[in-house]
């Protein structure tokens, strides 16, 4: 990791920084594929299935004989835990649930607005070394609390040409009637444009590498929508004098192994702290069993040495990490004042990796700085909220007129008719 200390606030953008990638090069791989699928459907599936994933799946749909036997395979302490995780996930958000309140904003005038569930969403689910059930209940519960009448899950197959039962039974429980073995680009293209096994999607949720999220891009131009922009995880620890060392480096390294791509990021006011955390890194580096993936995330990564809290707030605002761990005195004032982060973590107790699981809030959540714009997966982002309106005679009597002015000054004169033909109307 590099080590900076004290840099000075015009050097932050460059410190900032997330790792880069070729974008045109990789916009037009990713294009292609697009393309290929839009074009020849389930016969570019499967060639994309044999080339990237090694199998050839002749039917990407998986069985309920699959999904049926999944469970078997799975130990109890596992099916437990995912249980458990699943109950915390279903209370945090079902109190997201909004309820319709009426307004009357002027007498005869009422107003409310109403959450109507998304009909047909797709799931794309990270697999191959790391298969992310995790986020199939991120994704799946919120989604069913919302109504969506249709959800559809992709995730790429094992080189045994199957989904993890671990996969199989998280979308089980979560109700997913349709899962398809397919993975990367090819899977964002089908739920884009539907083919003969696999529909079409109004919008798509889930993680991935560069490629898929150039996917989900190239998808949102073609009329799909997605969760939000996304990219490589990272996570951005803030500490003073009462961090732990030993903590704050399993919490760097819990991101790190994600991916070789990933970006972690220490900032501290406590000198000391950087050559134990260092250590504490080394320390715990070798005992990973994805400790290369790990390693070689940490070339992306920096701790950082800054004069007092006043600098580490704007310096951690500045960066709007997807994960944010808080590890200082009065954690919960300094969270007062984040405004750009995907989830906070308060205090030595909290690790990132319980929200990524079980605690019940969504581990789907913006990365590459987008936090300062975007929020992290919710029960909101499986919605629509529709407005409506309900006018008696006496209420457009009361606010006609002021349509009708504003709708003249505005040249649009058909506007303020459709208000006068009911006003002059004789009852």
């Amino acid at each position: 990791m590099k080590i900076i200390t004290y840099p000075s606030p015009d050097t932050w953008n460059d410190i900032l920084l997330r790792p880069a990638f070729d974008q045109a090069a990789l916009l037009d791989k990713v294009k292609d594929v697009m393309q290929d699928v839009k074009q020849t459907g389930d016969e570019a599936i499967r060639k994309y299935t044999v080339q990237f994933d090694g199998v050839d799946i002749a039917d990407p749909l998986v069985t309920q004989q699959e999904i049926d036997a999944a469970e078997s395979r799975l130990s109890e302490t596992l099916i437990s835990a995912i249980q458990q995780a699943a109950a915390n996930i279903t209370r945090f958000h079902e109190q997201q649930r909004e309820k319709t309140t009426i307004v009357e904003t002027m007498p005869g005038v009422s107003c409310w607005r109403k959450s109507v569930g998304i009909d047909k969403v797709g799931l794309y689910i990270p697999g191959g070394s790391a298969p992310l059930f995790s986020t199939i209940l991120m994704l799946a519960i919120p989604a069913k609390i919302a109504g969506c009448k249709e959800v559809i899950l992709c995730s790429p197959p094992g080189k045994d040409g199957q989904l993890h039962p671990a996969i199989l039974y998280a979308a089980k429980i979560t109700g997913i009637q349709k899962l398809y073995k397919i993975g990367g680009v090819q899977a964002i293209a089908a739920m884009t444009y539907g083919t003969a096994t696999i529909p079409k999607v109004y919008k798509i949720f889930g993680p991935g590498n560069q490629y898929v999220t150039c996917a989900k891009q190239l998808a949102l131009q073609e009329g799909v929508a997605i969760d939000m922009p996304a990219g490589p995880s990272e996570v951005c620890v803030l500490a003073d004098d009462s961090a732990k060392a030993a903590f704050v480096a399993a919490d760097l390294l819990s991101q790190a192994e994600h991916g070789a791509d990933s970006q972690v990021l220490l900032v501290t006011t406590y000198p000391a702290l950087l050559e134990k955390v260092q250590t504490e890194l080394q320390k715990q580096l070798h005992l990973l069993p994805r400790k290369e993936i790990a390693a070689k995330a940490m070339e992306n990564s920096t701790l950082v040495l800054v004069k007092n809290n006043e600098e580490a707030i704007a310096f951690v605002n500045a960066y709007a990490a997807e994960h944010l761990i808080i590890a200082c005195h009065e954690a919960e004032k300094i969270a007062e004042r984040i405004t750009n982060a995907g989830s906070v973590f308060l205090g030595n107790y909290s690790p990132e990796s319980v929200g990524d699981y079980a605690s019940g809030t969504n581990h789907t959540l913006p990365t590459n700085g987008y936090a300062r714009a975007y929020s992290g997966v919710s029960l909101d982002s499986f919605v629509k909220k529709i407005t409506y309106q309900r006018l008696s005679r006496e209420g457009l009597d009361l606010i006609g007129r002021t349509v009708m002015v504003m709708a003249d000054a505005e040249g649009l004169e058909a506007h303020a008719h459709a208000v006068r033909v009911r006003v002059e109307y004789p009852e």
